[in-house]
């Protein structure tokens, strides 16, 4: 299969740059939502949204970023919709949490665990009504598998042959508690089995090995509109909520911490690049360059734009 690694180098890196400077900036008391960062878990969201195309649908949760700009999204919109401003993808009303950007195919994120599941499901059912031959992709935490409406709505996916891609991003951990305090199994694809649903493990932090196996798994789900349950082991490198390091605490364990350290997604694409001498050191910085500017103009415009006026109070309440 043939994959352009230098899009994907820049996919990866800009996702990493973005969240390290949303890190360092946070502390400023200008961006007044709550975030989720996804630094370490990269990967999953670039090797799934590589073999996307624009009509095809994702829809994601509270740990968004990453989903949000592999798909395609505007990263000016992003930033200033953390800002609050009217420039922001949802007008400044949405913050972090909240992201979308229809052009690209990226539908919407809501923060409550699990309650994007339904609705990603409805969409599939109302593309595969219109003959549409595209698909939905809903990108879930591991606790999400928790909840009701998960086996709800996986039910009903399988029963209706609906072309949903489940995307569940299992980092180990819901909040503070491990995966071993909360299930019988770490394997998740037995829930899909369950429900009838054919699925697959493997690796989320090799990104290559992302792109070749979901690239597969969505042409097969185009073809024949039944749902898949996709997981992808990962690991989050910061604090469940929050820009900072909270190793300190001690609810994981050093030896689990170094392990994944090592398995980074964007260093272990790095080292790939430079072994096989892939792309030319010179070319690799050209696109941190690139990147680092990028990032620079959406901060100066999100701080240097309006806030919603009042006018807008009672706009987009209620759907049209």
């Amino acid at each position: 299969m043939k994959i352009n690694i230098k899009k994907i180098l820049e996919k990866l890196l800009t996702l990493r740059m973005v969240e390290e400077e949303i890190s360092k900036r946070y502390v400023e008391q200008e961006m007044r939502c709550p975030i989720h960062l996804s630094i370490g878990q990269e990967a999953c969201a670039v090797g799934i949204c590589e073999n996307l195309t624009n009509k095809d649908q994702v829809y994601s949760t509270h740990r968004c970023h990453s989903h949000y700009l592999a798909k395609g999204g505007n990263l000016n919109a992003m930033i200033a919709e953390m800002y609050g401003k009217s420039t922001g993808c949802c007008g400044g009303r949405g913050g972090s949490m909240h992201l979308m950007d229809h052009k690209v195919g990226m539908m919407m994120s809501l923060p409550i665990v699990s309650s994007i599941i339904p609705v990603a499901v409805g969409a599939a059912m109302a593309l595969k009504f219109k003959k549409k031959k595209n698909i939905t992709v809903v990108f879930i935490g591991d606790a999400s598998l928790e909840e009701g409406v998960f086996h709800e709505s996986a039910n009903f996916a399988s029963l209706h042959n609906i072309p949903v891609l489940f995307v569940c991003e299992n980092n180990r951990f819901s909040c503070f508690t491990r995966i071993e305090d909360r299930q019988p199994s770490e394997d998740f694809t037995r829930l899909a089995k369950c429900h009838g649903i054919d699925s697959l493990r493997i690796n989320g932090n090799d990104v290559l090995n992302v792109i070749e196996k979901s690239k597969k798994i969505i042409s097969d789900m185009k073809k024949k509109k039944s749902p898949f349950f996709l997981q992808l082991d990962t690991y989050r490198f910061l604090e469940h909520c929050g820009p900072n390091n909270d190793d300190y605490l001690n609810y994981r364990e050093k030896k689990e911490i170094f392990f994944w350290k090592n398995n980074d997604p964007v260093e272990k694409f790095l080292k790939y690049i430079k072994n096989k001498d892939k792309i030319k050191q010179l070319e690799i910085e050209k696109i941190y360059i690139k990147i680092r500017n990028k990032i620079n103009i959406a901060f100066l415009e999100a701080k240097s734009a309006e806030f919603p006026s009042f006018k807008s109070l009672n706009e987009s309440i209620y759907a049209k």
